[in-house]
């Protein structure tokens, strides 16, 4: 949960030559990022409630239609909540962790919602207790992304969903946009392609069985606020009330959405 505009700034980056994932090298420290982002606040999130919520809508329908009995959902990164508020209303038994000491009083504030506080890579979690897990753009901001799955994977019961969302490096949209790609900034710390995810989801022990395209849902404010230029004209202005009110779907190919089962044979 981190909303920023430096884009095309990314830390020294290197490449597996095995399944081509794209990682920082060297990379800050797991504990020094928890700290970091457990002192992070971003109003600007909250602010985007209405487009994130749609955005989220969409997910939780592809989880309904797998898991039609719905049951207990995890949502790691959980932010202000917005994911699992949609999710209760839904019919699903929700629980989350996030770091953010903001984010975790915002989502008990607004929505009622109890979160944990922790990086999820070390939280002291029941396995084997929860039907779906979600992820969305989490494990490019952490060192250990191999920890984070299979943490995710530890958690669910047998043949419970997984659904990961996470920038494409190998996109048509990434390649055009080269270093000033939107995805190259400071809190991105892992890059996937096809080949890497798909590498890494099997070692992990799940088995994907849907995989298409994300798409985000904003503001035109906020599209506008990322351009330097007008966020400063943009702010506390008249114009900027009705902006925020206006949404805009943003299908630009670059993110992966994938459905995975936990692999009963793992």
């Amino acid at each position: 949960m981190i909303t920023d505009s430096q884009y095309g700034k990314y830390w020294d980056m290197s490449i597996c030559r095995v399944c081509g994932h794209v990682f920082a090298n060297p990379c800050p420290r797991p504990e020094f990022l928890f700290q970091l982002y457990s002192r992070v606040e971003d109003p600007l999130y909250s602010a985007e409630a209405g487009g994130r919520a749609k955005n989220f809508v969409r997910i939780l329908e592809c989880l309904g239609k797998a898991m039609p009995e719905r049951g207990r959902l995890f949502d790691v990164g959980a932010a202000t909540g917005i994911l699992l508020d949609e999710a209760r209303n839904r019919g699903w038994e929700t629980g989350g962790i996030e770091p953010s000491g903001w984010a975790v009083k915002t989502a008990r504030a607004r929505y009622g919602i109890t979160l944990f506080q922790g990086a999820f890579e070390y939280a002291q979690l029941e396995t084997d207790s929860w039907d779906a897990v979600t992820m969305i753009d989490i494990i490019e901001h952490t060192p250990l992304p191999f920890e984070a799955l299979s943490k995710a994977r530890d958690i669910l019961r047998p043949s419970g969903v997984l659904c990961l969302v996470t920038p494409d490096i190998h996109s048509l949209a990434a390649r055009l946009a080269g270093k000033r790609w939107w995805h190259y900034r400071p809190g991105h710390l892992a890059f996937f392609s096809r080949r890497s995810l798909d590498a890494i989801l099997k070692r992990v022990g799940f088995k994907a069985f849907m995989k298409r395209k994300y798409a985000w849902t904003f503001s035109v404010h906020y599209l506008l606020s990322r351009l330097p230029s007008l966020a400063r004209l943009l702010k506390d202005s008249r114009p900027a009330s009705i902006l925020k009110r206006i949404p805009i779907k943003l299908a630009l190919g670059d993110s992966f959405e994938i459905y995975a089962r936990k692999d009963a044979r793992g």
